[in-house]
Formats: C-alpha cells, structure tokens, sequence
C-alpha cells in the first residue's frame, strides 16, 4: 500500500507542459479513411522503345505525340541528308518522335541471320526513317517545294495547301486513292 501511495504522490508532483504527449487526450479511433492531400509528381515514366530509345510521356503514362505537317501519302522531297532532293511518297508517320518513311529513299542495309536450315541468312534493303523536319512538301504539276499552310474552304473544311503554289492538298480524291491503296495492301498481305 505505501507503494502504491509514493507512486501516486510522484504522479501528482509531476510537471507536465503543453507541448509534451504526456498528459494530453487521445483522439478517439476513426472508422473513416482520412483523405490524404495528392502529390503532383511530373511523369518520370518512360516507355521503352529501343534499348537506347526512350519515348517522352505524359502524367497518365501515354505518349507525347507531336503534331506533323505531313500526312501518309504525301508527296515530299528530301532537304537535307544524304539523299537530299529525292523526290518520294510518305508511306508512314511516327508522331512519337516526329519521323517518317519515305518510299525507296533513306535505305539502309540489314543483315538478317537465317532461323533454320530451310532459311538462309541473307541482305536486304529496308527503309529508314527520316525526321519530318528534313522533309518539304511537293507539288508534281509545278515541280517545286513548297512550306504548307492552312485555309478553311467555303464549305467549312479546313485544308492544307502549298504556299508557293497555293495548290490544295487535302482533296477528296486524295483521300480515295489512299483508301484503295490501303485496301490493295491489305489483300495483297491476306493472300
């Protein structure tokens, strides 16, 4: 009993400030999740392409597409490079780091190691990509280079067109050769 009484009278004889836990209230267990304040990190996700390529993306971890004055089935001519003034068709775009293939132009040499002895090993030539920069659009009626602006037609439509030449590009019958290209390409890998 005495024990007990020379605890108590310690407890009492105790200061206790403010500042410390002791002696202060617990609050009572929540049953509710307390929201926590969002942190805004920028994207530090970056997609793998290559071993030695990365792809810039954006916070919800998509891609950064950058926008192109060309489109598939352009004509263009080469301004820079080795192969500077060739004349080519765009066959397709890479928005994610603004490069195109031109058909038959920037070829380069890939040697393919044979997967069997029904397969040899062989040569071939393939395209490579060039960056849009390097490229100008091209009129074939006016045989010129030409920089690319934007009109909007009477009908509403917004258009490309060449600034030299102020020939449109964006035509309807563009636009249906390409599909039946497209469609010519897909029957022809189908069989």
């Amino acid at each position: 009993m005495a024990a007990v009484a020379a605890i108590q009278s310690s407890m009492t004889s105790l200061s206790l400030s403010s500042n410390s836990f002791l002696g202060q209230r617990l609050s009572p267990p929540t049953l509710y999740a307390v929201p926590a304040k969002p942190t805004e990190k920028p994207c530090l996700i970056l997609v793998k392409l290559k071993r030695w390529e990365r792809k810039e993306c954006k916070p919800n971890s998509l891609p950064v597409l950058h926008k192109m004055h060309v489109k598939v089935g352009d004509t263009v001519k080469l301004i820079s490079g080795r192969d500077k003034g060739k004349i080519g068709e765009i066959t397709k775009i890479f928005k994610h780091n603004s490069s195109v293939i031109i058909k038959d132009i920037n070829l380069k040499t890939k040697h393919v190691k044979s997967k069997g002895e029904d397969q040899p090993g062989q040569i071939l030539k393939i395209e490579a990509p060039v960056h849009s920069s390097n490229v100008m659009l091209y009129s074939k009626e006016q045989n010129v280079a030409s920089r690319v602006g934007h009109k909007i037609l009477e009908d509403g439509k917004r258009v490309r067109y060449l600034i030299k030449t102020g020939e449109v590009i964006d035509t309807a019958e563009n636009w249906k050769r390409l599909k039946e290209d497209k469609t010519k390409t897909e029957v022809v890998a189908a069989s």
